[in-house]
């Protein structure tokens, strides 16, 4: 059954349908695939999603979390991007797609770490896993102690690589919250999967493989993530996009080629693009709403929001949005700068879309004695709305 959550839905029968006063929004496109998500990091929005909790086998886009562990590692510094790593003959013998290391030989980290995004080598996988947590099992656990911490709740690794395994598995949804995460904690690091081949090998005898990622070379907003196949997972593909200011995460798992992963997520991307804009609602720098200040030096008081509000929202609708002051009845001095004080409600036709703290932007002191006894006479007289 499909699911549409994008939050701004709007439905018209034909037969009320007024030309120009309202916008019917698509319907999502239909995409082959067992499961898909697309998704805005910024605003962690699902715009368009089917089956997209169901647990699949991910074959490789299990190298998204196994490429994520290994930037953690060198954020910490517990490893450098010149370590030279031991090739072991596990590493060597792992079936699946290689980078062609050499058993017994040593690599740079940084090396492997293309081996792993670029040439998606199961080679490169073990040794790097083997070289952080000492064998691929720990390793394993490694994945799955950032994985919770991510709130990635349908997810278990059981490897480095994506092979198969009955205990191995993630979900669409999953993969995009991970990737979302990849992108904002290690930008540097990410901007490898954008890189269109890497070559490897001795310099008489140098192999070049390109990146697995068709859409780089067909569509020049995208800068990522990861293919991934196995004859359990399908054809799998996770992709970002940046198009004007706005990023998007497409998750297609269980397509039935290569060639069919890359048009369902254009499909998705175009979808996106053209009905979905990310805009700033309300900006911090602004004051929403002015009130009266009892007992204070000041008659009034700015409030605002301490941070921008963002949305992801139906393309053309910005201006339709309704901006709302939940307000106690009355507010009295000392008033302290950053004080919550009431809330805001941002929300659509009957839909409510985010409500957040509205905040004192700047302090109010007491006034002396004589001035606050004034305002309690004239509270006295005045009637209540």
């Amino acid at each position: 059954m499909y699911r549409h959550l994008g939050i701004l839905l709007l439905v018209s029968s034909v037969a009320s349908l007024n030309v120009g006063a309202q916008f019917i929004l698509p319907k999502p496109p239909n995409v082959n695939a067992t499961a898909h998500v697309l998704y805005e990091p910024s605003t962690s929005t699902l715009i368009v999603e089917e089956n997209s909790r169901e647990r699949l086998p991910p074959a490789s886009l299990t190298k998204i979390m196994t490429s994520y562990v290994a930037a953690a590692e060198l954020a910490a510094g517990r490893v450098t991007l010149d370590d030279e790593v031991p090739i072991s003959v596990k590493a060597w013998r792992t079936e699946g797609s290689r980078m062609f290391v050499e058993a017994g030989t040593k690599v740079r980290f940084e090396d492997l770490l293309r081996g792993i995004i670029i040439q998606s080598g199961n080679d490169a996988s073990v040794a790097v896993a083997e070289y952080i947590a000492g064998s691929e099992d720990a390793f394993a656990e490694l994945m799955n102690q950032y994985g919770r911490e991510m709130g990635l709740e349908d997810t278990y690794f059981m490897n480095s690589t994506g092979l198969s395994d009955d205990n191995h598995y993630t979900t669409a949804y999953d993969v995009a919250l991970l990737s979302a995460r990849l992108i904002v904690d290690f930008p540097e690091h990410y901007r490898m999967y954008a890189e269109l081949e890497f070559t490897y090998g001795p310099e008489n005898q140098p192999i070049t493989q390109p990146n697995r990622n068709r859409m780089l070379q067909l569509d020049k907003t995208v800068d990522g993530i990861k293919t991934g196949y196995t004859e359990a997972a399908g054809y799998c593909l996770a992709a970002s996009s940046v198009r004007d200011g706005m990023r998007l995460i497409s998750v297609v798992m269980g397509t039935d080629s290569s060639s069919a992963r890359v048009r369902e997520t254009r499909k998705l991307f175009t979808y996106g693009y053209r009905n979905y804009e990310t805009r700033t609602i309300v900006e911090p720098s602004k004051p929403v709403k002015t009130v009266e200040a009892w007992f204070g030096v000041q008659d009034t008081l700015d409030l605002g929001v301490e941070k921008a509000v963002t949305l992801t929202i139906v393309r053309g609708q910005y201006e339709n949005l309704s901006i709302d002051a939940v307000l106690p009845k009355r507010v009295d001095a000392p008033i302290e700068a950053g004080q919550r004080i009431g809330e805001v409600t941002i929300s659509f036709e009957d839909t409510e879309l985010s409500t957040v703290p509205l905040v004192a932007r700047h302090a109010v002191e007491e006034d002396w004695f004589l001035n606050r006894l004034w305002d309690s006479v004239n509270l006295m007289f005045r009637s209540d709305d």
